[in-house]
């Protein structure tokens, strides 16, 4: 290093300066000399200048050549594309981010829509999430219902239990009154050889000895009529008549020679007959309840005699009149009736599958609005099937004038509370309050609620309604069906 200092105290620099248009312009009378001499120097490779630089020593010259380089056309033309070229890009990315800046708009308007559904997703989350809660404590208490609903179903199958018991013992009594009967007809028999004071006598004997033989006879034997003919859920009628025939009394006798059957009518023969045809046929056209004998069966039963409508002979299987008896009844209630025999009852399923399998019945539906207008409709043949198809309807064909709403129920299974056999997917017994026929529901519904006044307000169409007689909203006031033989 100290001895390059050393030289460079000695260095010359030589530049070498070529200024077109310059030479032969220097100021002074060597101008032009120094001109030729540069030139001439500059080609000999030797500099026109010599600079001698102090504290540097260079071993050789420094040459600085100043003359411009020529103008290049095709690269000025280059240049001129090139910068077209990039212009042309500039506005292509300047379209491009106009439109990065639209879609970054749309965006953030769609994410502003987003968040706002989102809010109403979650709104409609809670109240899903409420509703949910609601259901599952509706279907608790639907649950809670039902629990109670099977526990009064058994207590009803409990009664029902000791219905049949009531109805044996009421067999037995029937067939008792029926030896009783056969022994007064001998007995008058008897008096017709003796004069009147000795008939009298004989007449008011026999019932006393018969209470001496018979002592079930009593205040026992006549509640327990009364108990197979009344509505196990309704209180005693005080007084209720029915073509003229009075109803069972409900107080106990004061002597037990009072008959027994106090609602029969008075009849030539004591029966019991095949129906209420062959009642009529017998010589008895008194409208009332009669003993009947199903032979098909060999099972006695009670129902009410209709001698006063179309002809007579009519068997009442149902009636409907003031509400004093509530359908709303279970399987086992409809098959084997229930009711009052000189009111509202219903004979039931099992008695008319047996009733029908004796002859060719038709079916006659009687009905009465509120206004006091009658109308009725008439099926020329009627049968159920047994129990273990569901006492299925089987009807004929159709002619009256309350038009026909009973023939789309044809072919369908009965339906009760705890048996559903209809078509629609939830129970129609639930909903019509009753057991019938249904189908996906009902035309009619002759076992339904009776409202009183005609149309009614419900929830579900639940009244006694005939659909073709004031529609399915209009309980009617009377309805009766009875079968006769054809």
């Amino acid at each position: 290093m100290e001895k390059t200092l050393t030289i460079g105290l000695t260095l010359f620099l030589t530049l070498c300066v070529d200024i077109p248009q310059a030479g032969g312009r220097k100021e002074g009378s060597n101008a032009e000399n120094k001109s030729s001499s540069r030139s001439s120097d500059a080609k000999a490779g030797r500099c026109s200048y010599t600079f001698i630089v102090p504290q540097q020593k260079l071993t050789g010259a420094l040459c600085l050549n100043t003359q411009s380089a020529t103008t290049n056309h095709s690269e000025v033309a280059a240049l001129r594309a090139e910068l077209r070229r990039q212009q042309e890009q500039l506005e292509k990315l300047r379209g491009q981010l106009e439109q990065e800046g639209t879609l970054a708009l749309e965006v953030r308007t769609l994410r502003k829509e987003s968040i706002s559904m989102n809010s109403r997703i979650a709104q409609l989350y809670a109240q899903l999430l409420h509703e949910v809660i609601h259901k599952k404590d509706q279907a608790l208490e639907q649950q809670r219902v039902e629990n109670l609903l099977l526990n009064a179903t058994t207590q009803a199958l409990q009664v029902s239990s000791n219905y049949r018991e009531l109805e044996k013992k009421y067999g037995a009594l029937t067939s008792m009154m029926s030896s009783q009967n056969q022994f007064i007809a001998r007995l008058e028999k008897q008096c017709q050889c003796r004069d009147s004071t000795q008939s009298s006598l004989v007449l008011t004997e026999p019932p006393k000895s018969q209470s001496v033989v018979h002592p079930n006879y009593s205040s026992e034997a006549i509640e327990m009529t009364n108990d197979v003919q009344r509505d196990q859920s309704a209180p005693p009628p005080q007084q209720a008549h029915t073509g003229g025939v009075p109803s069972l009394p409900t107080t106990t006798p004061s002597t037990p020679t009072e008959p027994p059957f106090v609602s029969f009518p008075v009849t030539k023969t004591p029966g019991p007959w095949r129906d209420c045809q062959h009642v009529l046929e017998s010589g008895e056209a008194i409208s009332g309840i009669y003993l009947l004998r199903l032979q098909s069966a060999n099972r006695l039963l009670q129902a009410w005699c209709e001698q006063s409508q179309a002809q007579g002979g009519w068997t009442v299987i149902q009636r409907r009149q003031d509400g004093s008896v509530n359908f709303f009844r279970t399987w086992e209630q409809y098959k084997q009736g229930f009711g009052n025999l000189d009111g509202e009852y219903w004979l039931g399923l099992e008695h008319l599958y047996w009733l029908t399998k004796q002859a060719q019945y038709k079916l006659r539906v009687a009905l009465e609005d509120w206004q006091g207008r009658q109308v009725f409709a008439e099926y020329d043949s009627f049968h159920l099937e047994p129990e273990s198809d569901w006492y299925r309807l089987r009807l004929g064909q159709y002619h009256g004038n309350a038009g026909d709403s009973l023939s789309w129920h044809n072919n369908k299974a009965f339906t009760t509370l705890d048996r559903d056999k209809d078509s629609y997917s939830g129970n129609c017994a639930h909903y019509q309050k009753g057991g019938w026929w249904y189908h996906m529901c009902a035309h009619s519904n002759l076992n339904g609620v009776w409202y009183r006044g005609g149309h009614y307000r419900s929830r579900y169409q639940d009244g006694v309604y005939w659909a073709e007689f004031h529609g399915g909203s209009y309980s009617l006031k009377r309805v009766s069906m009875m079968i006769k033989p054809t």
